[in-house]
């Protein structure tokens, strides 16, 4: 586990080092930098806000609060003891993950290393696909998850009790090379028996709903199976339509895998007044509660977009032909908690 402090040295080692071009490993496999300087230039800080405290906004507006958030100004927890503890509620957007969508199977981007090649399997390599109008090609990525408390790790104002699932350090949480499931719809199927309910085209076409929500950043809960615009949330496979360009079909991967994320209990469900004591396990995801922006190749460093949301607005201009195919990004988690 690469502890805070670690963190610390590797970002000021990068300072000195922020106008050094960065050189990768192995050819396939880029080197990302982002634990340098980076962590200022190229991240989204104002992405943090609105800042809700005691049901009032203190900072940004109140359009950015996703509508299922809490409301209450006041709440009260347990202690260890069973002693109930009053306090006031919080809520804000939280930077909580990295996501990477990367071709070759364990190169890691975020690390700028591919020192866990060895243990992938080759024949893994992935692809983007050669688009154009061949309805029939396939891409294929892989899926990093880390676990990546920013607020935390930096020392800047953020309530301990506040961490949602516990998640302290900077850590890889996922890594989808070594989950069967990732290339094998079959396999996938049996995690995610509800896909049998939605495999039908009056379900796929709801989603034009979903697309038209998620393009004025409202994206529809109860429509889980879509991913707006992107495409379809189901199967939870690496397998992609290569239709769309990098920016769509590596988000669409990206939203994937937070959705197999609760499913299997890596991530919980942060944002509801039900929650302001501790966060709950969902299995099925509520994509209001998240957004997302780009870090690498080409940073999306003053503003975010939820899950869904066209790459038309945000994207397509970000792919790097050859040496940026592949892609990092910063997630966002809605929190809301008690502040005792």
């Amino acid at each position: 586990m690469l502890r805070g402090s670690v963190l610390a040295l590797a970002f000021l080692a990068g300072i000195v080092a922020a106008g050094s071009p960065a050189v990768a490993d192995t050819p396939g496999c880029p080197d990302a930098n982002l634990l340098s300087g980076k962590l200022v230039t190229d991240i989204c800080w104002r992405c943090l806000f609105p800042i809700r405290v005691a049901g009032i906004n203190i900072a940004g507006g109140i359009a950015d609060i996703p509508e299922k958030a809490n409301r209450s100004s006041v709440c009260s927890c347990q202690d260890p003891l069973g002693i109930p503890q009053p306090g006031i509620t919080f809520g804000m957007w939280e930077p909580a993950r990295l996501i990477e969508t990367v071709r070759m199977p364990g190169c890691l981007a975020t690390l700028g290393t591919n020192v866990l090649s060895n243990l992938a399997d080759r024949r893994q390599m992935g692809t983007t696909g050669h688009g154009g109008n061949q309805k029939g090609d396939r891409g294929f990525y892989h899926v990093h998850t880390y676990a990546f408390p920013l607020l935390f790790i930096m020392d800047l104002f953020f309530p301990q009790n506040c961490v949602a699932d516990g998640y302290f350090d900077f850590d890889i949480m996922f890594m989808t090379e070594f989950d069967p499931t990732w290339d094998n719809d079959v396999l996938s199927f049996f995690q995610t028996w509800e896909a049998a309910a939605v495999a039908n085209p009056l379900a796929l076409a709801a989603c034009a709903a979903d697309s038209t929500a998620a393009a004025i950043r409202r994206p529809v809960d109860s429509l889980f199976w879509c991913a707006g615009s992107w495409g379809a949330l189901y199967p939870f496979v690496g397998t992609f339509s290569a239709h769309g360009g990098m920016p769509e079909n590596s988000s669409l991967l990206a939203a994937r895998s937070i959705a197999a994320g609760h499913r299997r209990a890596l991530s919980w469900r942060t944002m509801g007044t039900d929650v302001l004591c501790k966060a709950k396990i969902d299995p099925i995801i509520t994509k209001s509660q998240y957004k997302m922006s780009m870090v690498f190749p080409l940073p999306e460093a003053n503003d975010a977009h939820v899950l869904g949301e066209t790459t038309f607005r945000w994207g397509e201009h970000r792919t790097i032909p050859a040496v940026g195919e592949d892609s990092i990004y910063l997630l966002y988690r809605w929190n809301d908690c008690c502040f005792r």
